[in-house]
């Protein structure tokens, strides 16, 4: 069944992932968002929620030669990991920051032209691809790779009662599929030993723990979950598969979900 659709569904159903605990929840996402100055190695500051700066800090790079962000607009993470080149890859390690829209990824190569010092920025590259298809084509040749999904952004369709009125439970189970194809890309393009951190800002378990079960099970005979180290945010909360950090409990930041994989 489809379900309820707009504000009156979008409540139904949230509600009934969180219960009681979703008035907090639907508070702490409707207030102004928590940022931090990214300032470290850049040119200039670049502010993001500290979540994400905390969860991109997550993605293994120790012996990495050919590091991937597969959906890397606007570019907040994608600074964090360049910035970490130098000194956790191998030396000469290279990043390429992927980004099919080209709307997107105009603004994510301005990003990274304003903020990254020229050494740095000479070792990223930017390309436009349908990140669906990257296993297909790259197979087996990335050491890490970060996957930071398109997903829902429940804190922005609260904040938008246009999009608000257009939800329904479809959206969920749409950008879930899209999400399975994305990491079963990344996976299929991780070199033996390579990581792959899959992230999204969304609140459903449908698109996170339920997306890496998915493929935990489809491509069982090639990747296995890691447990990420503990994450510097108070309040982050432990799943099936991975890590939730919600603003009601991790003071304002958030959200944001990440699971740590790595290839057979």
């Amino acid at each position: 069944m489809a379900g309820p659709r707009g504000a009156d569904g979008f409540e139904t159903y949230y509600s009934g992932i969180y219960g009681h605990r979703w008035p907090a929840l639907k508070a702490a996402l409707l207030r102004p968002a928590t940022h931090t100055a990214l300032r470290d190695g850049l040119l200039q500051p670049y502010y993001l929620d500290p979540a994400s700066v905390a969860v991109a800090g997550l993605l293994p790079l120790a012996g990495a030669r050919r590091v991937l962000d597969l959906c890397a607009a606007p570019g907040g993470k994608a600074l964090v990991i360049a910035q970490r080149l130098a000194n956790e890859a191998e030396p000469g390690a290279v990043m390429t920051a992927n980004e099919r829209s080209r709307r997107r990824r105009g603004r994510l190569i301005a990003v990274l032209d304003a903020h990254l010092p020229p050494e740095t920025r000479g070792r990223v590259s930017v390309t436009g691809h349908d990140a669906t298809q990257w296993g297909v084509h790259q197979p087996d040749q990335w050491d890490a790779i970060l996957a930071d999904v398109p997903c829902s952004s429940e804190q922005h369709v609260l904040g938008a009662p246009e999009e608000l009125a257009k939800w329904s439970p479809s959206r969920v189970r749409r950008l879930a599929v899209q999400q399975g194809a994305i990491l079963a890309a990344a996976v299929d393009s991780l070199r033996s030993g390579g990581h792959v951190l899959y992230v999204t800002c969304a609140l459903s378990p449908e698109e996170n723990d339920a997306v890496v079960e998915k493929i935990l099970r489809k491509r069982a005979d090639r990747v296995d979950r890691v447990d990420p180290p503990a994450v510097p945010v108070p309040g982050a909360e432990t799943t099936r598969h991975g890590l939730h950090i919600l603003p009601d409990r991790a003071a304002g930041t958030g959200p944001l979900y990440c699971a740590l994989l790595r290839k057979r």
